[in-house]
């Protein structure tokens, strides 16, 4: 994309956002990302450190995670292999396009996170409904993450007990509810009310490690099942023309990178949007063959009856698979903190900003502040996890919030940073690309209301 001569949105100083306020929002990005800050552009060049392969990795890790588990589902809902990856390649493009279009508006705009560049380029409107939809989404996938941990502990415990999983057991300590908030209190809860979560990064890397571990177990599983496995339906094409979109909000969410890549992009040595549509395309692409590879062959395995959580649908004596139930996991308990520290951050920043408190002067409120938004959160994201089934209704509503993260946003940022270039003719390119912001802003739109309808009037009320 051509740069213009021209500024960008001015509404951004509109609510005298201090430079405190700013760098406490500036905290939502991943921990493994070390941005340059921008009072150090004053004193060199202001490059970070990270190579073009190092950003490539650091897109793949933001992207990959537990919602791969969601993936043979959205296969089978999608109505078959071919539905579901004609459904990815699309979407992709746009998705590979958003994160083009991020980096593009963080150079015009000289800022250094998603929710900083909403702000500077469309305005105060759109930049507090994007931190709003921030802490909602962070909140959700918490929720989400809880219930993963119920699900692996269940087959776990059901392989250490012995008992029939369709029995139940009667044992106290095996109830899903005590599992679920015994893990939560002393493992999650400790590591959510540190200030800082840098510590955090040495743990994302193994976190990687078993997400692949997850898809290599997976399409082995299926290229040498069990004898025991009886043969499945395989859906051929969706029940109806819509079932297509309810796969949607599963694609969003494993593929939703975009809150986090904005630090990624400027901690580049040479942060170039040429050189990070590279990066990004790379990501993505393999982001897409660990998806596929374990949305065809979990859907291949079990068919139309693939569970939400397909680990689910593994027998739970079965080894290898206890061995990825335990990485998962280990993925979910060290994601649960960055999440809510990210919507933490964000919650902190609004508020900094509606009272213009600098964070010197609030320093032992924020102690306080920050012991009263973790207990609150966290036990809120408890007591939803111990009732709601299964991770696909936490995802199909979380889903929606993820496209407007990766079209809406994204295009409204587009649509904005051309406009206020100063040009005395619009050329076709530039026409061309506003046309493209539309089109974004619409499908995402479109994504949104669809997915959180049938959220709530299907899955939620079901």
């Amino acid at each position: 994309m051509a740069q213009g001569t021209g500024s960008i949105n001015s509404d951004y100083k509109d609510w005298e956002w201090s430079d405190d306020a700013g760098e406490r929002a500036r905290l939502l990005q991943s921990p493994s990302v070390e941005t340059v800050p921008k009072n150090s552009e004053s004193q060199g060049n202001g490059l970070g450190s990270t190579s073009a392969l190092g950003a490539v990795f650091i897109v793949v890790n933001a992207a990959l995670g537990a919602g791969l588990l969601n993936f043979p589902a959205a296969f089978s809902m999608a109505g078959g292999v071919a539905a579901g990856i004609a459904l990815q390649m699309c979407m992709l493009i746009f998705i590979i396009g958003g994160l083009v279009i991020l980096a593009y508006c963080s150079q015009a705009s000289n800022e250094r996170t998603y929710q900083e560049v909403v702000w500077a380029v469309c305005g105060k409107v759109p930049g507090v409904l994007c931190e709003v939809a921030i802490a909602v989404y962070t909140f959700g996938t918490c929720i989400a993450f809880l219930i993963i941990i119920g699900d692996q502990e269940d087959k776990i415990i059901a392989a250490l007990v012995k008992e029939p999983e369709e029995v139940g057991s009667s044992r106290w300590y095996t109830d899903r509810k005590f599992t679920i908030s015994i893990t939560a209190f002393l493992l999650i809860l400790p590591l959510s009310i540190p200030k800082e979560i840098g510590f955090q990064k040495y743990a994302s890397s193994l976190s990687v490690i078993g997400t692949w571990y997850v898809t290599a177990v997976i399409i082995i599983k299926y290229i040498w099942p069990d004898k025991e496995l009886v043969p499945v339906e395989i859906p051929t094409s969706p029940s109806t023309w819509t079932a297509v979109f309810n796969a949607m909000p599963t694609i969003c969410f494993g593929f939703q990178c975009h809150v986090s890549s904005v630090p990624v992009f400027n901690s580049m040595k040479q942060p170039e949007v040429k050189t990070w549509g590279a990066v990004v395309t790379a990501a993505m692409v393999i982001a897409l063959f660990v998806y596929t590879g374990t949305g065809i062959c979990g859907f291949l395995t079990f068919g139309a009856g693939v569970e939400q959580d397909v680990l689910m649908s593994y027998p739970s004596n079965d080894i290898p698979v206890a061995l990825a139930r335990a990485f998962i996991i280990l993925c979910v308990l060290t994601s649960y903190p960055i999440l809510h520290f990210c919507g933490r951050a964000v919650l902190e920043g609004l508020w900094l900003r509606y009272t213009g408190i600098t964070v010197e002067e609030d320093v032992v409120r924020e102690r306080r502040r920050r012991l009263l938004q973790t207990i609150s959160w966290f036990l809120l994201t408890l007591l939803l996890a111990l009732f709601i089934p299964d991770i696909g209704k936490v995802i199909s509503v979380i889903g929606g919030l993820a496209a407007c993260f990766i079209f809406v946003f994204p295009g409204l940022c587009l649509i904005q940073a051309k406009l206020s270039e100063i040009q005395e003719t619009r050329a076709i390119s530039w026409w061309a690309q506003v046309s493209y912001g539309v089109f974004m802003v619409t499908l995402g739109a479109f994504i949104f209301g669809q997915t959180t309808a049938n959220a709530i009037f299907v899955d939620l009320t079901a």
